[in-house]
C-alpha cells in the first residue's frame, strides 16, 4: 500500500459533493486523466447517494458513512461503508433498473454506474447491520491503450 485515506461523514445529502471531491483529490497523486477522474468521482457519488437514500430511517441518529481509500500502484480502491438496514437481495438490488423506492424518482442504475466506471466492483450486505461497497480504479490505462493504438 502506497497511500491510505479514511473519512467519516453523516449519510447527509449535502454530504455527497464533499465525499466524491475529498476521493477525487487523494486520487490526484496518481496522476488520473481527466476522464478517469470523472469515472471515480461519478461512482463514489452513486455510492454515498446510495447509502443516504436507502441506508437509514428518517430520524435515526447514528447515520454515518464510512469511505477509505488505498493507492496500491496504480490502483485506486475505495470502499464505502454504511451501518444502516442492509440489502435483502443483493443480486437482485444489483438488476438495472430494480429500486426499493419506485414511488420517488430514482433510476434504479446505482450498481450499474459504478460497475460501468470502474475497473472492480463488490458488493456485501448484511440485513440490519449495513452494506460494503468495494471499487477498484486503474489510473494510466487509457493511456496505455491510447500508445497501442498509436
Amino acid at each position: 500500500m502506497d497511500n491510505y485515506m479514511r473519512l467519516e461523514i453523516l449519510a447527509k445529502g449535502e454530504n455527497e459533493s464533499f465525499a466524491r471531491s475529498a476521493v477525487a483529490a487523494f486520487a490526484l497523486s496518481l496522476n488520473p486523466s481527466l476522464s478517469e477522474l470523472s469515472d471515480i468521482k461519478t461512482a463514489v457519488s452513486e455510492a454515498v447517494t446510495n447509502s443516504v437514500v436507502h441506508a437509514y430511517k428518517r430520524g435515526e441518529e447514528e447515520r454515518k458513512i464510512v469511505i477509505e481509500c488505498r493507492i496500491c500502484g496504480g490502483e485506486l480502491h475505495i470502499e464505502i461503508t454504511d451501518y444502516g438496514c442492509g440489502i435483502d437481495d443483493v443480486e437482485r438490488a444489483q438488476t438495472p433498473f430494480y429500486t426499493t423506492l419506485s414511488g420517488e424518482e430514482r433510476s434504479g442504475m446505482g450498481f450499474t454506474i459504478m460497475q460501468t466506471f470502474m475497473d472492480g466492483f463488490s458488493l456485501q450486505s448484511t440485513r440490519g447491520k449495513g452494506t460494503r461497497v468495494a471499487m477498484m480504479k486503474r489510473i494510466g490505462e487509457e493511456e496505455k491503450k491510447e500508445r497501442v493504438h498509436a
